[in-house]
């Protein structure tokens, strides 16, 4: 949903929220196969990505925001690390999970200031700054993402008869 004329919240929620949906996107008509594809050296794939994606959201808005430590929360001690997939993880169950983090976050800053201020290794940073940075962190992924699903798309076997 895009919102053009709101107050300052409603705008960064928003657009933090078209971000989840486009992380949701990278995986829309992809296989498992396709989903798990490597096509870069590092460890990114679609379905990595969105697993990643979790892990952000779990990291700022669990961790930083509510006050939960990471190691109650499960996760990783490593960036790379959230990108790792095991035999476990499909699109449904990664899909599930990004969705329902997606909710506590909601839930964790309904109610809170845009001013009110989190630790961060780098010092203090306010809500507001938390919302910016998971809006540019999304987008980018997100881009990666649709990059790696066409590359994926383009693999198919293509219909003789649509061309």
């Amino acid at each position: 949903m895009e919102i053009h004329v709101a107050n300052e919240r409603t705008q960064l929620e928003a657009r933090l929220d078209s971000q989840r949906e486009q992380i949701l996107g990278i995986l829309a008509d992809l296989d498992e196969h396709e989903a798990r594809a490597r096509l870069v050296p590092s460890l990114t794939t679609p379905l990595g990505l969105v697993k990643h994606a979790v892990f952000v959201e779990r990291i700022w808005f669990h961790s930083r925001v509510a006050g939960v430590p990471r190691a109650e929360l499960g996760l990783p001690d490593s960036v790379d690390d959230s990108f790792v997939l095991t035999p476990g993880d499909t699109i449904e169950s990664v899909r599930r999970s990004f969705l329902e983090a997606c909710a506590h976050s909601r839930t964790v800053t309904a109610g809170r200031d845009l001013d009110e201020q989190f630790p961060w290794h780098r010092g203090p940073v306010d809500l507001r700054f938390i919302y910016g940075h998971m809006i540019a962190e999304f987008a980018r992924h997100a881009g990666h993402g649709d990059i790696l699903a066409e590359q994926l798309r383009a693999r198919r076997p293509q219909d003789p008869t649509t061309s």
